[in-house]
């Protein structure tokens, strides 16, 4: 099943890629390879399982049947090539490397809560964080982009993914003068405000859309701006101090936050320590 070129891994290495970029150049790019390097990779795994993986045309137009069952596998192999590896380095020099995590904007700020005590027993390890929506942090995860991510539990299906709740997503109106500041559509925090706001009979005068959480607490802070945010997140970021925060109770509505990170088992070593850590601060 090796098919001829190059090894079987780094051909479901391509294969990812082009999933991930959806576009053949900038696939070979991230792989470090030429466009007909990769294609001509993923070419010898369609000769070697004997079936078409992608459709073509004059750009990459989306993988066929086979070709997601095919993907599922590689995700799989490698995920699991890569859990391999890593545990034999930290049997060997201890837990070091990167984590890769992802977390909604209104839960940047919680990060910190998970990452210090982590560093603090794990002092090797490095992290990269990246300020994604709910439905990207489950894509970048599926792919193996990320390790891990902050995201609701609750409110939209998850997929297949361990799942450990941290805190509870309270909200509270930031008040200073309407306009209203929100999250852009395509975050789930602003569909959640929108339902709360429709069930009040509000019908919101929204001036400003962002995807920054930054962006909104910087107008908040003006006092000539208002938003819904996370009554922790206002908290975190000083605004309960300098301006009214009124908590919303008509309807009361919660939602959980935690960490979620693939189902695989094993776990590779760095994730599995950090589903252990998120565990021990859980409430």
């Amino acid at each position: 099943m090796q098919g001829s070129g190059r090894p079987l891994l780094e051909k479901l290495e391509f294969l990812l890629a082009l999933a991930r970029e959806k576009h053949f150049g900038r696939a070979g790019e991230t792989c470090g390879v030429t466009q007909p390097t990769l294609s001509a990779g993923i070419k010898q795994l369609e000769e070697t399982f004997g079936v078409l993986l992608v459709n073509r045309g004059s750009r990459f137009q989306g993988f066929t049947a086979e070709g997601e069952r095919v993907l599922d596998w590689a995700r799989r192999i490698v995920g699991d090539t890569r859990a391999m590896r890593q545990e034999v380095r930290a049997l060997k020099h201890g837990l070091a490397g990167k984590l890769r995590l992802a977390a909604i904007p209104t839960a940047l700020a919680m990060v910190e809560t998970l990452t210090t005590p982590f560093r603090a027993r794990h002092p090797e390890v490095q992290f990269n964080i990246l300020s994604r929506t709910s439905a990207e942090i489950l894509a970048l995860l599926e792919n193996l982009e990320i390790d891990a991510g902050l995201t609701y539990l609750d409110n939209e299906p998850l997929g297949r993914v361990t799942a450990i709740p941290l805190y509870h997503e309270r909200y509270r109106l930031e008040v200073a003068q309407v306009p209203l500041c929100l999250l852009t559509p395509d975050m789930q925090n602003r569909r959640i405000i929108e339902r709360l706001l429709r069930d009040t009979g509000i019908d919101p005068h929204i001036t400003l859309e962002s995807d920054s959480m930054i962006l909104l607490y910087s107008h908040v802070r003006t006092g000539r701006w208002a938003s819904v945010m996370p009554a922790r997140l206002a908290a975190s970021l000083g605004l309960t101090d300098v301006l009214r925060s009124i908590p919303i109770i008509q309807p009361e509505a919660t939602h959980i936050i935690g960490l979620v990170a693939p189902a695989r088992e094993p776990m590779t070593t760095l994730t599995a320590a950090l589903v252990t850590e998120a565990r021990r601060i859980a409430p």
